[in-house]
């Protein structure tokens, strides 16, 4: 897809990954929509990217979703790309996963992406076609001991990525995954810990780390090619 003049909505755009795609992506010359939960955050980067948009959102949350795709609507009158990027880790053994947390994080990591997509595919097939990025991980294609919980909510991005993909392209909408490894943000940092409390971390030695900005500029490769994934 020509990126140019575009509209994408970036979800989690107030630091990390999500931050340089919406970067990339105005570079190109989309017109970008940064939805996060940090409002400072996001009116820094909003003055940074001239003719971006902030609505606050907070992924969680269904009825924000509903708000972030109904103000996009309301102020440019259409979707072209929808980057699903905001979710949160989740560290720890199996037997040890606390099952709150994980149903806060299934909330973020797939729920919050599926009811976007529901949300906007409507959209673009009304106005011919679009495309949707979700954000997955290496981590889906592996196992990684202490990253179960976690991994599993990426499995089900997957699937449901790439379920959608063969359903919509009847309508010219292309659904993608990307699947960055190792980045150095502050989402490990973030990531939730255990049942008892305690975050216990993947042995993660020796493994290359990615830089935000090259996950992004991998991210508009995928968008300019359109393929079902990409790795980093």
């Amino acid at each position: 897809m020509d990126i140019k003049n575009k509209v994408a909505i970036v979800t989690g755009a107030s630091e990390g990954i999500g931050k340089a795609i919406a970067e990339k992506l105005a570079k190109e010359g989309a017109k970008v929509v940064l939805a996060a939960r940090s409002d400072d955050k996001l009116a820094a980067l909003a003055h940074e990217l001239p003719g971006s948009v902030v609505v606050r959102t907070d992924m969680g949350d269904q009825n924000e979703i509903q708000n972030l795709i109904d103000r996009t609507m309301e102020i440019h009158g259409r979707i072209d790309i929808l980057v699903n990027n905001a979710g949160q880790g989740m560290v720890g053994p199996v037997e040890g996963v606390d099952i709150d947390k994980y149903r806060r994080i299934i909330d973020l990591n797939v729920i919050g992406p599926l009811f976007a997509m529901e949300l906007a595919i409507p959209h673009m097939r009304a106005q011919g076609g679009g495309m949707i990025v979700n954000i997955s991980s290496s981590v889906s294609k592996n196992y990684y001991p202490m990253l179960g919980a976690y991994a599993s909510t990426k499995y089900a991005l997957n699937a449901l990525s790439l379920t959608a993909r063969a359903e919509l392209k009847k309508d010219n909408i292309i659904v993608s995954v990307m699947h960055p490894k190792l980045t150095a943000t502050n989402f490990g940092k973030n990531a939730l810990g255990g049942r008892d409390g305690s975050a216990h971390r993947p042995d993660l030695t020796g493994m290359e780390v990615d830089t935000a900005e090259q996950v992004a500029d991998k991210t508009i490769e995928l968008i300019g090619s359109e393929a079902a994934e990409a790795e980093m």
